[in-house]
């Protein structure tokens, strides 16, 4: 509960009694070919997903390609952010090429930021039960995010069970058939001594891992699908980079070994990573 002007401004926990409704779990297109391969196609609707690896590497940008594809479709996205600033959104959108703006602008992207240590777990969760009812021209949500689950955490820490509480938000989200995307930053930057703050791992249906690794005297950024409960997916690894033209896949890295411990043995004769250029040779 809160208390506000005129009284008192009740949070109710859902209940699983109120799931009744039966969803299908349709493929969810990224809106970028090379990242559905790995995918198997895409997400499912209904399901959620964790997209786990360190600062910066990258977790939010997929964020933005899912949810700009799914504007693009016509279908709602709602992105709440208990740490990057709307305007620091915007900018990083345009870097990639997204027209992040003008989906706001229309109503078909919606972008909560939440301020940390003023909402409580019952409040965010009624918050999200509340932002994926139909607007008023009839247009359905299709993706929430959640970046991060880290903000999540610290913004609440008096909380106990926040992952309970996260569980009740996935399940509901799911049987409204809405694809959830969940970002986890990981302490550390290369290396085996890579931490979470929280294992939230079983409670996704898809786990999807990036990584910074060495290679050619840089820093790269490798991603792989680690678990998809709802269909087939790759199990390889692949190169990815953040440029002007999005989200660039590059081929799997069969020519390396030990790319998810940050620094990896090259046992190939060519060169297999993705160019300056975007192309690989």
């Amino acid at each position: 509960m809160r208390i506000v002007r005129g009284g008192l401004k009740i949070y109710p926990r859902e209940t699983k009694s109120q799931f009744t409704q039966d969803v299908k779990t349709d493929v969810v297109d990224s809106g970028n070919q090379e990242f559905n391969e790995p995918l198997g196609g895409g997400l499912h609707s209904g399901t959620s997903a964790l997209l786990l690896g360190p600062a910066g590497v990258g977790k939010s940008s997929m964020v933005l390609q899912f949810a700009t594809a799914a504007a693009q479709r016509g279908e709602r996205a709602i992105l709440f952010q208990f740490e990057e600033s709307t305007q620091s959104l915007f900018t990083r959108a345009k870097g990639l090429g997204f027209d992040l703006k003008q989906h706001v602008e229309s109503g078909l992207i919606e972008i909560i930021n939440l301020v940390p240590g003023e909402i409580t777990p019952s409040e965010f969760a009624c918050l999200v039960r509340q932002s994926v009812e139909p607007d008023k021209q009839g247009r359905t949500v299709g993706i929430v995010s959640i970046d991060s689950l880290n903000g999540y955490l610290n913004s609440m820490p008096h909380e106990k069970y926040l992952i309970i509480q996260m569980h009740d938000i996935l399940q509901f989200l799911g049987k409204r058939g809405v694809l959830t995307l969940v970002v986890v930053a990981q302490h550390g930057m290369l290396g085996q001594a890579m931490g979470s703050p929280v294992d939230a791992s079983y409670l996704a249906d898809s786990v999807i891992l990036f990584r910074y690794f060495e290679a050619e005297g840089e820093i790269r950024q490798a991603i792989s699908v680690v678990k998809k409960r709802t269909g087939p997916h790759e199990r390889t690894i692949r190169e990815f980079k953040l440029s002007k033209r999005g989200v660039e896949i590059g081929a799997p890295l069969v020519r390396f070994r030990g790319v998810l411990t940050g620094t990896p043995d090259y046992v190939g004769e060519e060169n297999s990573l993705i160019t300056k250029w975007g192309s690989t040779k």
